[in-house]
C-alpha cells in the first residue's frame, strides 16, 4: 500500500534519501539530509521510522555501515509518487503566482526565488563568473539574496558552512502580470540556443504539466547547457521559459516589461504578436508568446564547472528589499564569517 498519510510521507522521504545514495546511510546522516531539505524531524524518529521501514521489507540494515533502501522499497517510492507528479510544477507555479504579493508601484512585498546551497568559498572563487551571466542579460534581472547559515526560506534551512544564494524566479513575472490584470499561462521550459550572443532557436523542451521537477533544474545536471560558451564567445544554450498571453494584453505587457526591467527585475527576452510563432513555436490566434529568461541560469556555471551543488526551483517567497545588485554579491559573501 503507498504511503500516502502526512505521518507516512515522512518514511518516504527517508526512502528517496537511501535511493540516492550510493553508499549505506546512518540514522545521523539521514537526520541530516531531511533536515537540510526542509524536514523537522529528529534523529531519535528516524531510527524509529527506520525500524517499521526494515519491519515492511523497504529497507535493511548492512550492518555497521548502516541502512540501504531495497528493492521492494524502490517500488514504493514510484507508487506513491504517480499522482504527485502529474501536473505538479503547474500547479506549484500557480501557487506561488499567488502567493507573492509584490507591488510594483511601491516596490514593496514578495517575489518568488530560487534557492541554490553552495559553499561560500567556492562562490567566491567563481563570483566573476556568475556576475558575467548576469551582465550579459542572461539573468532574471540583476538582482540576488543571499541567506546566511541558520536563514530559512520555507521550510529550506541553510546549513553550516553554506549559504542560500538566492536568484529571481521568472514566475515572478507571472504574479505581476495577474496583479495587472493580465492573465498568463506557462507552457514549457527549454535550452535556448545562442550564436553571437543572438537567441536563435529552441534546442530543446520540457512541458511544465509532465514533471514533477523544474526541467531547468534537470537540463542543467544533465549537462545540457552551456553558459561558459555564451558568456565567453557568445555561442551556447542557456535557459528560458514560455508564456502565453491574450493577445489584447500586449501593450500592457511591454510597458510592465519595461518598468520591471527599470528595477532590476527585467526577464523578457523576446514578446510576440498576435498569433505569431516565436522562434518556430506556434501561438493560437488571440494569444501573444513571450521568451522570459531562466531564474537558475546564474548558478549553471558552477555545474558547469563539475561543482555539484543543491539548487530548489520555486523554493520559497523573499521580500524585494532584501535582494541587492549582483555588484554587490562579492562584498556580502566576504561579510560573512
Amino acid at each position: 500500500m503507498a504511503l500516502t498519510n502526512k505521518i507516512e510521507r515522512k518514511k518516504l522521504a527517508i526512502l528517496e534519501v537511501l535511493k540516492n545514495s550510493t553508499v549505506p546511510l546512518s540514522g545521523r546522516r539521514i537526520t541530516e539530509s531531511l533536515n537540510v531539505s526542509g524536514y523537522d524531524i529528529s534523529e531519535r524518529t528516524v531510527r524509529l521510522y527506520l525500524q517499521q521501514l526494515d519491519d515492511a521489507g523497504l529497507t535493511k540494515s548492512d550492518g555497521k555501515r548502516g541502512r540501504i533502501i531495497t528493492g521492494e522499497g524502490k517500488l514504493e517510492i514510484g507508487s506513491s509518487r504517480v499522482l504527485e507528479r502529474v501536473g505538479y510544477m503547474s500547479a506549484k507555479i500557480d501557487q506561488m503566482t499567488y502567493r507573492m504579493n509584490f507591488d510594483l508601484a511601491l516596490r514593496t512585498g514578495t517575489v518568488v526565488v530560487n534557492t541554490t546551497l553552495v559553499d561560500r568559498m567556492i562562490l567566491l572563487e567563481k563570483i566573476d563568473q556568475i556576475k558575467r551571466v548576469f551582465s550579459m542579460g542572461y539573468a532574471m534581472g540583476y538582482l540576488v539574496g543571499v541567506l546566511r547559515p541558520g536563514e530559512k526560506i520555507e521550510n529550506m534551512s541553510i546549513p553550516a558552512g553554506k549559504v542560500g544564494l538566492c536568484t529571481v524566479c521568472s514566475i515572478t513575472l507571472n504574479g505581476v502580470l495577474l496583479k495587472h490584470g493580465v492573465p498568463v499561462r506557462s507552457l514549457f521550459c527549454g535550452l535556448m540556443e545562442l550564436r553571437g550572443y543572438k537567441p536563435v532557436r529552441l534546442a530543446e523542451i520540457i512541458n511544465y504539466d509532465g514533471t514533477s521537477l523544474d526541467p531547468l533544474e534537470l537540463f542543467i545536471r544533465g549537462g545540457k547547457t552551456n553558459y561558459q560558451g555564451a558568456i565567453s564567445t557568445g555561442n551556447g544554450y542557456i535557459g528560458i521559459g514560455f508564456r502565453e498571453f491574450p493577445a489584447e494584453s500586449y501593450d500592457s505587457v511591454v510597458n510592465l516589461a519595461e518598468k520591471l526591467k527599470l528595477i532590476g527585475l527585467g526577464g523578457f527576452m523576446e514578446i510576440g504578436r498576435s498569433g505569431q510563432a516565436l522562434f518556430n513555436i506556434p501561438v493560437p490566434e488571440g494569444c501573444i508568446g513571450a521568451v522570459v529568461v531562466g531564474g537558475l541560469n546564474p548558478v549553471a556555471i558552477l555545474e558547469e564547472d563539475g561543482i555539484r551543488v543543491e539548487a530548489k526551483a520555486l523554493s520559497g517567497l523573499l521580500q524585494f528589499n532584501k535582494l541587492i545588485h549582483y555588484e554587490e554579491l562579492e562584498g556580502v559573501l566576504r561579510s560573512i564569517n
